[in-house]
């Protein structure tokens, strides 16, 4: 048997659930305990183990399609918001809603939804996004699908822009891309109405990092491989501590990665359960 590596293993205290979705499983796991059964629209966070843990307790996911057959049910709408079609599905399948849309998420609907009232065509909405994610989806519909969603600056360059453009960012991207497209719109001759809507939760956790992995010999960046969240974060620790590895679970975790006696740092995205870093923890100091 090998020797034991005596691993120093620490859990970043800023990782973990956002308040958003904190609020979106705390939601579920009462009407779990009040009812025994709850409908989900979409894997309710983007972590297979969390999901896993809440299906064992009755959360059912569903499809759009598959809500779309449901009536007379009771229906969990997640943190990343849905768009104004849900709400008319359910309204005529009398389907209930337990809604958990992220307040940030909400108001940046809000403001999509006046900026396309308010200007229309003259002035389009286009949202920095990553296409088919369900927060964009909920955004697009804000805007009768005629926001124009692009996830890299790299789209629009053989498209003819218009003179002028309002600007909106799905609340999970990263801060500096979403500067950088605004200045190289500029630098083409748009006029941007820009507006900086990425949640201050996420992206302080980005500067947060970028500090406490350079505190050990090896990161371990725990993040179900949907989270658009985890993309960037892990983005993050990798640029400040190269040796950063990405793992969904603590089957992953390899021993080759780790040194005797090395400092290990333990982080993750907004959508990463702490209960799951704590696992992982454990399973360091028992290499």
């Amino acid at each position: 048997m090998a020797e034991n590596l005596q691993l120093k293993v620490s859990i970043d205290s800023n990782s973990g659930f956002c308040f958003g979705v904190v609020y979106a499983i705390d939601l579920a796991e009462e009407y779990l305990d009040e009812y025994g059964k709850l409908y989900c629209l979409g894997d309710i966070v983007h972590n297979d183990e969390e999901v896993a843990r809440l299906k064992k307790k009755g959360l059912v996911t569903i499809s759009q399609d598959e809500f779309r057959e449901l009536k007379n049910e009771r229906v969990l709408i997640r943190a990343h918001g849905e768009p104004p079609e849900t709400y008319k599905t359910a309204l005529q399948n009398n389907i209930e809603l337990v809604d958990a849309s992220c307040p940030v998420v909400l108001k940046l609907q809000h403001r999509v939804k006046e900026a396309f009232d308010g200007q229309g065509e003259e002035q389009p909405v286009y949202i920095y996004g990553k296409h088919g994610h369900a927060e964009v989806k909920g955004l697009l519909g804000q805007t009768n699908g005629n926001a124009i969603v692009f996830q890299d600056i790299a789209e629009l360059d053989d498209k003819v822009l218009p003179p002028r453009i309002t600007l909106f960012s799905q609340t999970t991207k990263d801060t500096r891309n979403l500067y950088a497209i605004r200045d190289k719109l500029k630098a083409r001759g748009v006029e941007v109405d820009f507006n900086d809507t990425i949640c201050r939760q996420v992206s302080s956790r980005d500067e947060q990092l970028q500090v406490y992995v350079k505190n050990f010999d090896k990161i371990v960046f725990v993040s179900g491989t949907l989270s658009s969240n985890g993309k960037v974060l892990y983005g993050v620790c990798k640029a400040n501590n190269p040796n950063s590895y990405f793992i969904s679970s603590v089957e992953e975790l390899n021993r080759d990665w780790f040194g005797p006696g090395d400092t290990v740092g333990i982080c993750g995205a907004t959508s990463t359960p702490l209960w799951l870093m704590e696992k992982v923890k454990e399973a360091l100091e028992g290499i």
